[in-house]
């Protein structure tokens, strides 16, 4: 089994040295560079548990920044000297995982790398559970996503170019990896850019790579997305946002698979499934002669078409679902639906679509951690939509399962009920008021426990039946069980 592997970027030779022969004797493999030559890096097959950064590198918040964006999840450990930690801006040490002083002690390391392979391996089930079915992938069952897993299975096993269609949060980048892990390609890099996030001056660099000094700042030669992707896919994602001059150079690299780097005359050939994706409506930018008609015509050879959120309402319980149990996964919190919340979501036009909901799923289990939103619950905005009478009829029931259950796809939530042991009934006649008085809040928690144990033993233990008989939600009578430790 390959060793854990861990990427140092440092200018610092006596602390690269001492910090490499640490992670060596503690199990790890190091990989060493200095700020100018990481990039290369982050394309080697084998998986990076964590990155350490060090200190006093030129231009250390654009060096950490970057760093961050090209580990994506992968955790960040910025090394500083003991004593300097006032002098690092508090933009950098927000940006990383952790901030290490050095010299350090063993037991202050090892819960750091202990975590980092505790994190590897978590990612390694990420990884294995993204080349599972797409119906696990694509949350959905509505017929346009239904259409659009038909789609992927049809083109997956194909080297045919892909192109993404759909508005923005509609999650084009996860029906291209779906496409990715469905193909041959699935053990080789899958390598997004976002085409309109990157300066057009700079996009043929990140494209093709460059030669050291092809320009200012070219301090050393770098490989450009193509070579990283190399067996493998390249999304590049907004491509309506290309400037012209790229779109020339990008066509012939599609045409005739060569290319060269930035600075160089050298050619590459390269074997590279392209999957491209844009909000833009294509054929009007060609109209307005911002989008060649020539590489349209290259791209969309394999169109799929995404549609918005608010035209597939009837997925929101189940993209909600999935949503929980992300949240829960990365240890940032968990909140439960109400059936009338639900049905409130159901009738948003969500002109964020996917990316806006699960904005929403966030800031209500920051709100409400591990409580139960209501229609009334949700924000402002969402309190102009009226939660349907058939809900409204059976105000006791709650639809908690439907985003609580991880394969809901496959649950019946009718047949779902919780049941646990009766109890015996060994409720007496109520006591009166004592002379002396009575400590009332205790009197009425053996009140309501006294209630409950009734309800419960009428019901046959059924949870959600004895709520009915109380008048109150199922999950407000689960919290009371737990409340008196009435579980058994």
């Amino acid at each position: 089994m390959a060793l854990p592997r861990i990427l140092l970027i440092d200018n610092n030779k006596v602390r690269t040295q001492q910090l490499e022969a640490v992670f060596q004797f503690m199990g790890y493999t190091v990989e060493a560079v200095d700020s100018t030559d990481y990039a290369s890096c982050f394309s080697v097959t084998e998986p990076l548990c964590g990155v350490f950064v060090g200190d006093g590198i030129e231009k250390q918040a654009v060096v950490v920044g970057d760093v961050v964006e090209r580990a994506n999840k992968i955790p960040v450990i910025l090394l500083i000297n003991k004593g300097t930690s006032l002098q690092v801006s508090s933009i950098i040490t927000h940006s990383v995982s952790h901030v290490l002083e050095w010299p350090t002690t063993h037991p202050v390391l090892k819960p750091i790398l202990d975590r980092l392979a505790t994190q590897t391996t978590s990612a390694a089930h990420e990884g294995s559970d993204r080349r599972s079915p797409l119906v696990e992938r694509l949350k959905g069952k509505s017929q346009a996503i239904v259409g659009i897993r038909k789609l992927i299975d049809q083109v997956a096993e194909s080297d045919a170019t892909v192109l993404i269609l759909g508005e923005s949060g509609t999650g084009k980048e996860v029906v291209a990896r779906a496409l990715h892990d469905a193909s041959f390609r699935r053990e080789r890099p899958f390598v997004p850019i976002n085409c309109g996030a990157i300066p057009g001056e700079l996009l043929e660099s990140e494209l093709f790579g460059h030669e050291k000094g092809a320009f200012t700042g070219a301090l050393s030669a770098r490989q450009g997305r193509f070579e990283m992707a190399e067996g493998g896919t390249l999304f590049l994602d907004e491509i309506g946002d290309m400037p012209l001059a790229m779109q020339v150079k990008l066509l012939r690299v599609l045409q005739e698979r060569t290319f060269e780097r930035v600075g160089s005359n050298k050619t590459i050939h390269c074997d590279v499934r392209v999957i491209a994706a844009t909000h833009r409506y294509l054929e009007n930018e060609i109209k307005a002669n911002r989008f060649r008609e020539d590489l349209f015509y290259r791209l969309n050879v394999f169109p799929i078409e995404i549609p918005a959120l608010k035209d597939r309402a009837e997925d929101i319980p189940l993209l909600v679902n999935d949503l929980i149990v992300r949240l829960e996964a990365s240890n940032r919190g968990s909140v439960r639906l109400t059936q009338a919340a639900l049905a409130v979501l159901m009738q948003h036009e969500w002109p964020g679509n996917v990316r806006e909901l699960a904005n929403l799923i966030e800031r209500l289990a920051i709100m409400n951690p591990k409580g139960l939103v209501d229609a009334a619950d949700l924000p402002e905005k969402f309190q102009r939509y009226q939660v349907p009478e058939e809900i409204l009829a059976e105000p006791t029931v709650d639809n908690t399962e439907a985003v609580t259950a991880v394969n809901s796809e496959e649950v019946d939530l009718s047949e779902h009920m919780d049941i646990i042991a009766a109890f015996d009934n060994s409720s007496g006649s109520l006591a009166q008021l004592p002379e002396q008085g009575i400590d009332l809040k205790e009197y009425l928690n053996i009140l309501e426990v006294d209630l409950i144990r009734q309800a419960l033993n009428e019901c046959n233990g059924v949870v959600a039946h004895a709520a009915k008989r109380l008048n109150m939600r199922r999950t407000t009578l689960v919290e009371k069980l737990r409340k008196y430790d009435l579980q058994r």
